[in-house]
């Protein structure tokens, strides 16, 4: 029998989530570990993207597999998150073998948070491989959503940002998640009002139920931005499948993913953001006998996931105590 969906990434079997953060400095870390070297991809569509180590994902580059996939706050010094998890996971004897040593492959994206209000004068050593090492020791089928992991001091231009996650079954049998930590340079709300953009895509009021609004308010389409410049911002996320998929076909749901974001943010993808999708498949079904068909239906999938994410992740978010920072959705819209 099929167990229920708990509508998380952690539906997806042969992955876990971990989350740590750091109140006072308002940030935080989410790792994705996966039970045996998975493949997957990256494809960025921000114009200004932080990384580490998605070169290695390409279809082309040896590397068949990683073992973790990281999303920080920090911005560039967030980087350090990923060398956390490494020490972890090297503890553990997982990673790539080269005669008589093993180098864990660990991925990771990295968003803006340092203007949100918290403590950030860490002097010579950031939090970031502390952070990174707590989240891998603390991953679980089961993680927080709102204000946690990376999303912790995520921000959007109208309200607190969050970590976010969803899944769904295909028609045909797939399970597909997401992970996302919203800090977005747009804003994920209609208009000045509480309706969500990804309204279409709810599941099971996961985000408040509250549909499209009607009348369609005439600031709908208003351009807001976050901060004096876009450059505050960058929203990073992971889609997941059981499928045995290749990384040129993970590549292939990444770019398919990036859909999910735009119809859940407004804007997306700008040119001083990161905006940025990993995709992984942790082979556990074949794709079956129409196999680019089922590659659609689950790129699809992807792409709705992470429209759901985004939204659960502002509805979850609970605001930050410092006076520069947004409200969260909760407490500016749970009484209207």
């Amino acid at each position: 029998m099929t167990a229920p969906l708990r509508n998380l990434i952690t539906d997806v079997p042969g992955l876990l989530v971990g989350n740590a953060s750091d109140p006072d400095r308002a940030t935080g870390v989410t790792a994705v570990v996966f039970d045996r070297p998975t493949p997957a991809a990256v494809a960025i569509l921000g114009g200004g993207p932080g990384t580490r180590d998605t070169s290695l994902l390409e279809p082309e580059m040896t590397v068949d597999g990683v073992d973790a996939l990281v999303l920080s706050g920090g911005s560039a010094f967030g980087l350090d998150a990923a060398g956390g998890v490494q020490a972890v996971l090297a503890e553990h004897g997982r990673g790539f073998r080269i005669r008589d040593m093993t180098v864990p492959i660990v991925p990771q994206a990295i968003l803006f948070d340092l203007l949100n209000g918290g403590d950030k004068h860490w002097g010579r050593k950031p939090p970031y491989f502390d952070l990174g090492a707590a989240a891998c020791e603390a991953i679980a089928a089961d993680f927080q959503l709102g204000t946690a992991g990376a999303g912790f001091g995520a921000t959007t231009s109208t309200v607190k940002g969050g970590l976010g996650s969803a899944s769904m079954r295909t028609a045909s049998g797939f399970t597909v998640g997401a992970v996302v930590a919203v800090n977005a340079v747009g804003s994920p709300l209609v208009g000045s009002g509480p309706h969500f953009w990804a309204a279409p895509f709810e599941q099971n009021g996961e985000f408040g139920g509250l549909g499209l609004p009607h009348p369609w308010p005439a600031d709908a389409l208003e351009l807001r931005i976050k901060g004096a410049a876009p450059n505050q911002a960058t929203t990073i996320a992971i889609v997941a499948t059981d499928a045995i998929l290749g990384k040129a076909e993970c590549k292939r749901v990444a770019n398919a993913a990036h859909h999910g974001m735009a119809r859940a943010l407004r804007p997306s993808h700008t040119p001083l953001d990161g905006d940025l999708v990993f995709a992984a498949a942790t082979g556990r079904k074949p794709l079956g006998p129409m196999p680019v068909a089922a590659l659609a239906e689950i790129a699809m999938a992807a792409a709705d996931c992470l429209a759901r994410a985004v939204a659960r992740g502002v509805y979850e978010a609970t605001s930050l105590p410092f006076t520069d920072a947004p409200i969260a959705w909760k407490d500016r819209f749970a009484n209207r």
